[in-house]
């Protein structure tokens, strides 16, 4: 195949497209098995940020039953979580949650940060945490 794209490059963007949708890396399609359970989901989360706020760091939840994964970059740098609001229910899309969540952050160099972000969250097959990048 890698020969036939060679010799013909006109032939190589309808090829990769169909390579990348039967592989799954087209986006917008989970299977059954991977949709994202919304409310396993939003109490993840609670439980994620309630546990910053306790001064817990993310790799502690490596040792949970069930572990999460986490990344946060702010978490990771040692920012301190003051408060939280989850400002929606969040929108189940294919594998994962998207919940809008307000942050109060104390930076030991900046004092306090309040930002708004976006959490992607994940139930299947693994639980995780991730805050989307702007």
């Amino acid at each position: 195949m890698v020969s036939l794209i060679a010799h013909r490059p006109a032939l190589a963007a309808p090829v990769l497209t169909a390579l990348l949708a039967i592989s799954g890396c087209g986006g917008g399609y989970a299977p059954e098995a991977h949709r994202v359970d919304a409310e396993q989901a939003r109490r993840t989360l609670e439980s994620v940020l309630t546990s910053w706020q306790l001064g817990d760091t993310p790799q502690s939840w490596r040792e949970h039953d069930p572990q999460v994964a986490i990344q946060d970059t702010d978490w990771s740098a040692g920012r301190r979580l003051e408060d939280f609001e989850l400002l929606d229910a969040g929108e189940a899309i294919d594998a994962n949650l998207h919940c809008r969540v307000r942050l109060t952050l104390v930076d030991p160099q900046q004092g306090e940060i309040e930002q708004t972000v976006t959490y992607l969250v994940t139930t299947s097959p693994n639980l995780t945490v991730f805050r989307s990048m702007p």
